[in-house]
């Protein structure tokens, strides 16, 4: 289906959708049938079956610009500061760094203190075989979890809903979301995230910790919160959209490289998904930054454990820096690529499925919620959404292990179990050993002490958390550890609920549930070969190992719902130290990409779209009548908005006033006459917002239009005229109020000259409009101008213009036309 037929049908079946922004959309003159524009610069827009209100999380059709403004004022600011001096720059990606280090160490931390402290609470009910008041007391101490994180973001978050990637990932991209870097956001976030996985629900904490080393790098490079009311005179020269951007991509990169301990992962994943924007030197700093997240994670984890010093601060254990660090590296045979490519094929199904099913849910939740009129009651269904998911989830986790009997376990030496840290944690009186009988001690002939181990093997798949249970599956050498049924159960019930559980109003993330799946049917396909061909333990043989086929299986489930490709190789290898089957995972991760493409988008392109976060794709799509449409064969003019208002050098205050009062337009162009008889040529672009502020500082005004009466005095600052939302947008609409009834403002001017953007971009009308696609998402544009041969004003072209659902809306009408002239 073609992405027109599924925004026709997604809004003609949704509710409103309330999107704001300070300075209204842009020139959505083209979508009164979608949009209701009113004259204050908002709009109801048809996208999405959830109703949103003031507060929630949203784009607009509003598009930021990556580059500043390049006028005299700009140019007057630049020439104050000190020129290609990095050293600030380096100084903030290392703090920010350090930070987000800090708060993924933290993060985990509390997570495995609150886990063993609620399974601790039923150690003895579990020894007992009293099911009931484990169920319990899991549910209990789960819920209260649960009620706190689904209500810091429910009722305390600005945005009402928990935003994550898919927003971050949309304002890198340009799109103007509203509360995403608010310090609420981040208190809300790191709260729900940390009692989200606590309470023992199917997530991680990967997602919301890229939000989170967003929200960081945001903050510490801007140096101020609204909310707080806090502005510190520092770092002022990075106080602008494209600095800002770098600093929450290399924050987001952190974010990546300390949940994972992967800097060079962190790295390419925001290259891959994460930035639309990117040189060289952003590549540099993000690496130096994802260095410093990694390295301030590992120091503190060197000594610190639930909080407590345990010594050796500084001595980096391979166990601890290596999230599921694999020891017994496997020499690989030819034939192991033909399962591998099974497990991708595999895992481009299941990952095509999982975002389906993920959509329908969210969906789903998305028109009932919206069916609810009562904001108090609308935000308390969500709560016992996720409630209800813990209950179901909590049920299956406490009574479905009863049905499995204990499986024993090889028996281990005692050296062995001094010697490797990794079993002693794993067969010590834990979740694992459900109610199986404790290790019992005996003498071997050798003298030697051994212990004979059991455990259950669906406690161990499911009760124990998602971390954990990865290890248990990557381990080599551990072939009949799992069981056919134990395996199937685990899968099929961390799919389904894993599925569910994501979009719920809880910060959570999807990585650990996405590993585990992958792992699960990965030791699947593994068990089967070794059922097929028995235990191999000769060299040639080795590489039948379940756990090899895991780790492969866990790379393309991952690849076939977010279709990552080489970050994803790099992070697989970063958490296991497994370079041994890199070849095995690129491979799979190259076929499930593939299957999964054949099928949908990737889950966060998919959310985006459920969102309608307008993202611009790195290459222009647009199809009609289920063909490709090659847009080098259509122009500028095609698709630009013709009914352009436009500007003069010198402008009275009562005409600004009223066209701001009137429209809702982002940005104008500013025409001149060289000559008084010549026509009026593009000369630059000015901003809504800067207009606002203009017409905020009366002093500025003039009485006379001569050009020669401007002052460099009356200059206004680039910092004072520059801001991403108005101060006071209620004072502002009175001034204009003042200024449009008030007859002495006829006789006043401005000058707009001096805070012209005269660098702005424009492009004829016969212009390429795939070259005009790239021109506009690779520069980060927020309008492009169109002119004709002789540099006039024709059209403007903004973000919604170059929408796929708007391009082949146009598109459409074009060819309608041409095939009308031909048959005529």
């Amino acid at each position: 289906m073609s992405s027109l037929l599924f925004w026709k049908r997604h809004l003609a079946n949704s509710e409103e959708q309330m999107f704001l922004a300070e300075d209204g959309p842009d020139l959505i003159h083209s979508l009164d049938r979608r949009c209701n524009i009113n004259a204050g610069g908002s709009a109801n827009y048809k996208c999405g079956e959830e109703k949103r209100g003031k507060n929630e999380c949203l784009a607009t059709y509003e598009s930021l610009d990556y580059l500043p403004s390049h006028s005299e004022a700009y140019k007057k600011w630049l020439q104050e500061k000190a020129y290609r001096t990095d050293w600030d720059r380096w100084l903030l990606m290392g703090l920010i760094g350090i930070g987000v280090g800090m708060l993924g160490f933290l993060t985990h931390q509390i997570i495995d203190c609150l886990i063993k402290l609620k399974w601790k609470l039923v150690e003895n009910y579990l020894q007992n075989g009293n099911f009931h008041m484990t169920w319990i007391c899991i549910l209990g101490s789960g819920l209260a979890m649960i009620v706190v994180s689904s209500g810091f973001v429910v009722f305390f978050c600005p945005a009402g809903v928990p935003c994550g990637l898919p927003e971050v990932i949309g304002f890198l991209n340009g799109a103007s979301i509203q509360h995403i870097f608010n310090i609420k956001t981040f208190l809300g976030t790191f709260v729900s995230c940390v009692l989200a996985v606590a309470s023992g629900l199917f997530c991680g904490p990967e997602g919301p910790m890229i939000h989170l080393g967003a929200i960081i790098g945001c903050g510490l490079s801007q140096l101020k919160s609204d909310t707080l009311g806090i502005h510190l005179p520092f770092f002022t020269r990075f106080q602008n959209s494209a600095d800002k951007r770098n600093f929450i991509t290399a924050g987001a990169g952190a974010g990546i490289a300390s949940v994972f301990r992967a800097p060079v992962g962190g790295l390419l994943f925001t290259l891959e998904e994460v930035a639309s924007f990117w040189d060289i030197r952003l590549a540099w700093q993000t690496f130096f930054c994802c260095l410093m997240a990694t390295f301030t994670t590992d120091l503190l984890s060197s000594s610190l454990d639930g909080f407590v010093y345990r010594g050796h601060f500084g001595f980096f254990e391979a166990e601890k820096g290596i999230l599921f660090w694999v020891k017994n590296l496997l020499d690989l045979s030819i034939l192991a690529f033909i399962p591998t490519i099974f497990l991708g094929i595999l895992g481009g199904l299941l990952g095509a499925l999982f975002v389906s099913l993920n959509i329908k849910i969210n969906k789903l939740r998305m028109r009932f919620f919206s069916s609810i009129s009562k904001l108090f009651l609308r935000k308390t269904s969500k709560l016992l959404d996720s409630m209800m998911i813990l209950v179901c989830t909590v049920t299956i986790t406490v009574y479905l292990p009863y049905f499995f009997p204990c499986t024993p376990v090889r028996t281990l030496r005692t050296s062995q179990l001094k010697n490797n840290t990794e079993i002693t944690k794993q067969f010590k009186r834990e979740i694992a050993e459900y109610t199986c009988t404790p290790a019992t001690p005996w003498i071997g002939p050798d003298g030697v002490k051994y212990y004979n181990q059991t455990f259950n093997q669906a406690a161990a798949l499911l009760a124990e958390n998602g971390r954990r249970g990865i290890a248990y599956l990557f381990r080599r050498g551990t072939h009949e550890e799992f069981g056919y049924t134990s395996l199937f159960t685990a899968v099929a019930f961390y799919f389904l609920l894993s599925c569910w559980t994501a979009g719920s109003a809880v910060a959570s993330g999807l990585v650990i549930p996405m590993l585990y799946t992958g792992a699960l049917y990965g030791r699947i396909v593994g068990l089967i070969l070794v059922s097929i061909s028995g235990v191999q333990t000769n060299g040639y043989g080795a590489w039948i190992d379940p756990g090899l086929f895991a780790a492969i299986g866990a790379a393309s489930f991952v690849s076939g719902v977010s279709r990552l490709t080489v970050s994803l190789t790099v992070i697989m290898i970063e958490i296991t130290n497994d370079v041994q089957s890199l070849l095995l995972v690129m491979v799979a991760v190259m076929v499930a990409k593939m299957i999964g493409d054949w099928f949908n988008l990737p889950l966060y392109s998919s959310l985006l779209k459920l969102k309608c976060i307008p993202y611009l794709d790195s290459e222009p799509i647009a199809s009609q009548r289920k063909k490709w449409l090659n847009l080098e064969l259509f122009s500028a003019r095609d698709v630009m908005e013709p009914c352009v208002r436009v500007l003069h050098l010198k402008e009275k205050i009562v005409s600004l006033a009223q066209l701001l009062a009137n429209t809702s337009h982002g940005g104008f162009p500013v025409v001149y006459k060289s000559e008084p008889d010549q026509a009026e040529v593009f000369l630059g672009t000015i901003t809504r917002l800067e207009l606002c502020m203009l017409l905020e500082n009366e002093p500025i005004f003039e009485t006379e239009t001569n050009e020669d009466t401007f002052s460099c005095d009356l200059l206004l600052s680039y910092q004072k005229i520059t801001v991403e939302k108005l101060p006071d947008p209620s004072r502002t609409a009175m001034l204009l109020n003042h200024y449009s009834a008030d007859p002495r403002y006829q006789r006043l001017f401005i000058n707009l000259e001096p805070y012209i953007n005269k660098s702005a971009v424009s492009v004829q009308a016969h212009f390429s409009l795939q070259r005009t696609y790239i021109i506009f998402r690779t520069l980060g544009l927020r309008h492009l101008t169109v002119v004709d041969l002789q540099n006039r004003v024709v059209g403007i072209i903004t973000r919604k213009d170059l929408m796929p659902f708007q391009l082949e809306e146009r598109l459409g009408l074009q060819l309608a036309s041409q095939r009308l002239d031909l048959d005529e």
